[in-house]
């Protein structure tokens, strides 16, 4: 069983940075990947950034430049750090990661970008 606990959201000026983590609980995290979706109002899920167990990253085009997906595998922690945010980037925030066929999600947390 993994669980999975975003925080770091909140209200952000245009322009400015914030950094998210997903904390995750159970074992062997450091052998799956980790991604960071986000759900704007009224929008579909989207998948942001990818991280896999060895490194290697992947970002949406609209993010690619701004955001870095970053793990912490001793402490199980993903990290998202955003930097240069648009009014766009409005989501909530959500981390994922899929073990035996199965998907596990946090609760997500909110990024408003706003002046």
């Amino acid at each position: 069983q993994v669980q999975l606990v975003e925080s770091g959201g909140g209200l952000v000026q245009p322009g400015g940075s914030l950094r998210l983590s997903c904390a995750a609980s159970g074992s062997l995290f450091s052998l799956y990947g980790v991604g960071w979706y986000r759900q704007p109002p009224g929008k579909q899920r989207e998948l942001v950034a990818r991280i896999s167990s060895g490194g290697s990253r992947n970002y949406v085009d609209s993010v690619n430049g701004r955001f870095t997906i970053s793990r912490d595998n001793a402490k199980k922690i993903v990290y998202l750090q955003m930097n240069s945010l648009k009014p766009e980037d409005t989501a909530v925030y959500f981390c994922n990661t899929q073990r035996g066929g199965v998907d596990y999600w946090g609760k997500g947390t909110l990024v408003t970008v706003s002046s």
